[in-house]
């Protein structure tokens, strides 16, 4: 009798048909059992900081104090998560906070603000996973917490949010045990680091990805996966179900830049649509410029200060050139059909939204913001 494929069992077609099923389901199961091992070992990490020293690193673009340390509450499990509260008085940029889960990232950008502290070393340190579950803990416990409203809570802010895969699904799961707070994950990682979040929805996760015209990531994103991959990545978590946006800050004007960052749109709009786009142009960190001279990084991007406009946030491109490349941004995303309510402009100056006419919300992180929270 033959099978519906046209085989007897004991015919040899039959047989190295089978074998060849058995070979790949082998093969198949030690690449899962080796990708297990990889979030195991990675877990057992020799580099670790500790939650005091990790409250201690200062914020690369913290150097404004406008309130005393002394004044504030003290924030959770030795300020694993910390209120970022220093922004310039003539930057629209209000309170946000911070999950030091770790810090540093292994892409190396040419133009990182990470290298602003630590005296330019970026190589990725981490707080054991126990502390930072435990300062969520405390965090989701305080019914006081950011004054008993809804917050998000960036994990983004000093290293990329997917660098380590396992560290994160533990912290994303996490914020599945309530329903208040959001997790923000922000990176510049692909395809290869979302395995965790395609394989389960998690509703109090966003996700964002760290996007530029591809021309500037060949300059200066060497390290990092190709925007396509990027976006593929992006594309594949918000059809999984969850909250995707985009950042594309710095935008560099590059020779050309109108066609490549239109380019980029009409990249990311072919795939998907996202939740909401934060634009954002350089900024000339003292700190940032010396450390990537010691590093012998591409310091060619400096070059777009030459004619600068100082600011409480340090060196910025001049002010019409900024504001010519927010206006271009803001028309092809709505040629696009984009609503442009979920447009934001990151760590710009008050100058600058009243010149544009934008609606800001003064006090409030205009790119994490409660109002962000509330349009959900």
């Amino acid at each position: 009798m033959r099978s519906s494929g046209g085989f007897t069992p004991k015919s040899k077609r039959y047989k190295r048909r089978e074998a060849a099923k058995k070979a790949w389901e082998t093969i198949r199961k030690k690449k899962e059992l080796k990708k297990l091992k990889e979030a195991e070992s990675t877990l057992k990490i020799n580099s670790f900081i500790t939650p005091t020293q990790i409250s201690r690193i200062k914020h690369p673009e913290d150097f404004s104090p406008l309130i005393p340390e002394k004044g504030l509450a003290k924030t959770y499990s030795k300020r694993i998560i910390r209120l970022f509260h220093k922004a310039p008085p003539d930057i629209v940029c209000g309170n946000f906070w911070e999950l030091r889960w770790a810090f540093g990232c292994p892409l190396n950008c040419a133009y990182c603000y990470l290298r602003g502290t630590y005296r330019g070393k970026i190589t990725p340190r981490y707080v054991k996973i126990d502390h930072v579950l435990k300062a969520l803990d405390e965090m989701f416990n305080d019914s006081a917490f950011n004054d008993g409203k809804p917050a998000i809570i960036n994990s983004g802010e000093l290293a990329d949010s997917l660098m380590n895969p396992a560290f994160m699904e533990k912290i994303a799961d996490k914020f599945e045990e309530q329903n208040k707070h959001k997790l923000l994950i922000l990176t510049k990682f692909g395809t290869k680091n979302i395995d965790f979040l395609l394989k389960k929805t998690r509703k109090q996760t966003i996700c964002a990805w760290s996007l530029n015209a591809p021309k500037v990531a060949r300059l200066w994103e060497t390290n990092a996966p190709s925007i396509d991959d990027r976006i593929e990545a992006a594309k594949l978590v918000k059809e999984s179900g969850y909250i995707v946006w985009i950042r594309i800050d710095p935008i560099f004007p590059i020779e050309d830049w109108q066609d490549h960052y239109e380019y980029l749109l009409l990249k990311i709009f072919r795939k998907f649509t996202p939740d909401r786009i934060i634009l954002g142009t350089p900024r000339g960190l003292w700190k940032t410029i010396h450390y990537a001279k010691k590093a012998r990084v591409d310091t060619s991007w400096i070059k777009y200060f030459d004619f600068k406009e100082k600011t409480g946030w340090g060196l910025k491109l001049p002010f019409n050139l900024r504001k010519s490349i927010y206006l271009f941004m803001h028309e092809k995303l709505e040629k696009l059909g984009y609503n442009t309510r979920k447009i934001s402009i990151c760590k710009e100056t008050v100058k600058m939204w009243e010149s544009l006419k934008w609606t800001y919300y003064p006090g409030e992180c205009q790119c994490y913001g409660n109002h962000v929270l509330e349009e959900l």
